[in-house]
This record gives structure tokens, C-alpha cells and sequence, in this order.
């Protein structure tokens, strides 16, 4: 036995006990939570504050490690969004009558036990509670060493009204911050239903490479914006800036612009916002020159070939002029991470070709890769944006946190 089976074994009992929790008390329990963590805002931003002063404040973690009033309110604003939500449990997605009068109902019920490995982002510990306890999940969290202050006040607010609540605190775990603890996780069968790793590629490749239990892959991004050559230059301008400037640390941010050839005139304009954000532009021959005696010289540099594909979390940007809107969709076949990607077109053969080539969790017409959020596709939160095909695609909340069951019913038939 490891060190942490027996946590593991308090966890998954502790998940049997929501099955019998009305949808009333769990919503009076997550407003419960969100009102603590407003009160409680003084102690989480102490913990945070010893966070943040072991990290450079040059790290592009800095800011995803960051939190404020005005960051800790928005949680807390999302855990009440996810309490108004409808239960995802219990819902009936097929039903069908046999010949021998057999009935068979497919019905949505929770995983269990949920894992999460995340870095430094201590705001997922409280949007995985909320949507593991609103999806009759428990939930045993591995976050970074980064954050580990952090998550650990922000628990002790959660454990405090659960047991105001006489609810078992066992619903939500924090594990030790420690490599150890990672190995054990990826190791629980018989306690872990679903792990779902959240961070940047190198934890995801790690997890899934070494999970025994089964894993969503969520968060890498390498995010596109494709500018057509008929495209609307204002618009193309407001997207490419909101999608690369907006909050660079984050996976929906804009890593690469490609432009169309008949337009590389205007890539200046398309690139007019960052200049004052001081984004560094890594540019292919047609794009240097068309910026080289515009935009900063020290914020642009030639492009190689590791400037595509590349996820930056950074204020750094590919651009890449392409002749087709078919090279355009190839590039982003062979440098996407199939996370979210954009087209800026007023043709809307382009726009569904577009749609119909790209091979994407999520793909925008007109419309900035920034909105790759749970919170703003209207699910409350979300516990990582998938990039996977199965079960689960792009952002993920309280449906995609339950399976589904058969079951049954009949008078006494017997199978002949």
C-alpha cells in the first residue's frame, strides 16, 4: 500500500454519500462556499501573496498564479453560476421499450472520483470543487508546489462549510505538493474514475504517458488566427489583438496569425495592438518586410520554424503569410494543437470551408479564440478545456463530468 491509499480509499467512500444529496442542499452548499470565499478573501490573498514571492515575476505563470479581489469575486460569482445550473445527474438520454416488454432507460450518473493535476492556477481548485460537488462528484486535487499556499487556504474555506453543512470534508482532497504524490495518482485504479490533467504540454504528455486509469487530455493550446483575403480589416484588427493581448498566460491565447498573401499589405493594421503591449513578433520573410519599418525593431524578429507550433503563454506572436485559404487550414493541421482556431472572412463559402476542414475542439468565424471559456459558452465554469475526441470536446463542464448507466426494468421476463 502507498502512503495515500487510505486517502484514497476516505475519498472514494466519501463520493458514495452525494448520491443522496439533494439538488437543493448542494446548491445552498455552493453559494455557501462562494459567500466564504469573498469573506475569506483577506486569508486566501495572504497564502497567495507567499506564492507569488517564490516565483520570478517574469514567469509567464505569474499572472495564472496572480490572484486578486477582483479575481477571487469573479470565482466566487462562477461557483454561484454553476449552482444555478440544472443537475446534470439523473438524466434520462434515451429510453426504449423490447419486444418482450423489457424497459431500458439510459441514464447520467457521476464518474465518482475525479483526479486533477494542475500547475499554477489556484483558481481551478475551487472551479473543480463546484463542478465535481454540482456533478455528484468527490475530487482529489494535485496542484503545483507554485500554488501550494494558495490551494491549501482555499480548501480549508470549502472543508469549513462542508462541515458546517455535516458533510464529509473527504469530498474534496488536496494532495501533497510532492512528485510522490503524482506517482500514486496516476496509479489509483480501484479509487480514480477520470484524470484529468490541466497545464501546459509537458504535464499532459507526462500524465498520459504514465496514468494507469483512464485520462481527458485538457489545456494546451496552440491557437490560430487565419486573416482570408476577404477578410474585414477592422474587425480583423479588434480580434487578433483581444485574442493575443486579452491575458496571454491562458490556453485560448493567439500563439500564430496567418495571413492571406492578397493581404499582407495589411498586416500592420492587423498587428496595430500589439506595439503597445510590447508583443514580440516573430515574422516570415513577406511579414518582416511589411512590418520592418513600422513596428518596433526590437519586438521583431525573423521566424523559424520553432516559431510555429509553438504554444508562447507570453507576449510573443508567429505571423505567417500563406497563398490559400487551404494552406491556411494545412498549416494549422500540422501546427494546431486542436484547441480553438478563428477565420476573419466576409466570404461565406470560406467560412464554412473553414469550418468544415479544421479539425478543432472549438472554431470561430469572426469571432476571437478568447472565448474558448466555460464561462462564457454559458456552463458556470469549467474544469479544463478537452482537446481529445472522446467522451469529452472543448470546454468541459457539468454534463461532461457524468457517464451514463442502464437501466433495466421488467415483470420477470427470462432470456431464452
Amino acid at each position: 500500500m502507498g502512503r495515500l491509499t487510505e486517502t484514497f480509499q476516505r475519498v472514494r467512500e466519501a463520493s458514495k454519500s452525494l448520491a443522496f444529496c439533494s439538488e437543493e442542499l448542494i446548491n445552498e452548499v455552493l453559494c455557501a462556499v462562494a459567500d466564504a470565499t469573498e469573506k475569506q478573501t483577506d486569508k486566501i490573498l495572504e497564502a497567495n501573496a507567499q506564492d507569488l514571492a517564490r516565483m520570478d515575476v517574469s514567469n509567464p505563470k505569474y499572472d495564472r498564479l496572480k490572484l486578486t479581489s477582483g479575481r477571487i469575486q469573479g470565482i466566487a460569482q462562477g461557483i454561484r453560476d454553476v449552482s444555478g445550473l440544472s443537475s446534470p445527474i439523473g438524466r434520462i438520454l434515451g429510453s426504449t421499450v423490447r419486444p418482450n416488454g423489457m424497459r431500458l432507460k439510459k441514464v447520467s450518473v457521476p464518474f465518482g472520483v475525479i483526479g486533477m493535476i494542475y500547475e499554477a492556477r489556484p483558481n481551478v481548485t475551487l472551479d473543480v470543487f463546484s463542478l465535481c460537488f454540482k456533478s455528484g462528484n468527490a475530487c482529489l486535487l494535485k496542484g503545483g508546489s507554485d500554488a501550494d499556499c494558495s490551494n491549501r487556504a482555499i480548501v480549508e474555506v470549502i472543508h469549513e462549510v462542508l462541515e458546517k453543512y455535516n458533510l464529509n470534508p473527504d469530498l474534496v482532497v488536496l494532495l501533497p505538493a510532492d512528485h510522490d504524490a503524482t506517482a500514486e495518482l496516476l496509479n489509483a485504479r480501484g479509487y480514480v474514475d477520470l484524470l484529468i490533467p490541466r497545464g501546459g504540454r509537458g504535464l499532459i504528455d507526462f500524465v498520459r504517458q504514465n496514468a494507469t486509469i483512464p485520462v481527458i487530455e485538457t489545456g494546451a493550446g496552440v491557437c490560430h488566427t487565419y486573416f482570408d483575403k476577404d477578410g474585414d480589416a477592422v474587425k480583423g484588427e479588434a480580434i487578433v489583438k483581444n485574442a493575443k493581448t486579452r491575458r496571454v498566460s491562458v490556453c485560448n491565447a493567439l500563439d500564430c496569425l496567418l495571413v492571406h498573401r492578397d493581404r499582407a499589405n495589411e498586416i500592420p493594421m492587423l498587428c496595430k495592438g500589439m506595439e503597445s503591449s510590447k508583443v514580440l513578433i516573430y515574422a516570415d520573410t513577406t511579414a518582416y518586410q511589411t512590418l520592418s519599418s513600422v513596428y518596433p525593431a526590437e519586438l521583431l524578429l525573423p521566424a523559424t520554424e520553432e516559431s510555429y507550433g509553438t504554444e508562447f503563454l507570453d507576449y510573443k506572436m508567429a505571423v505567417k503569410v500563406v497563398d490559400s485559404l487551404e494552406e491556411a487550414v494545412a498549416h494549422i493541421g500540422r501546427c494546431g494543437s486542436g484547441h480553438s482556431e478563428c477565420i476573419v472572412t466576409e466570404n461565406q463559402a470560406a467560412a464554412d470551408y473553414f469550418v468544415k476542414a479544421v479539425d478543432s475542439a472549438c472554431v470561430y468565424v469572426n469571432v476571437p479564440t478568447s472565448f474558448t471559456d466555460g464561462g462564457e459558452f454559458g456552463l458556470g465554469a469549467e474544469i479544463g478545456i478537452s482537446t481529445q475526441k472522446l467522451h469529452a470536446r472543448g470546454p468541459m463542464g457539468l454534463e461532461e463530468l457524468n457517464t451514463y448507466k442502464w437501466v433495466i426494468e421488467g415483470e420477470g421476463q427470462i432470456r431464452q
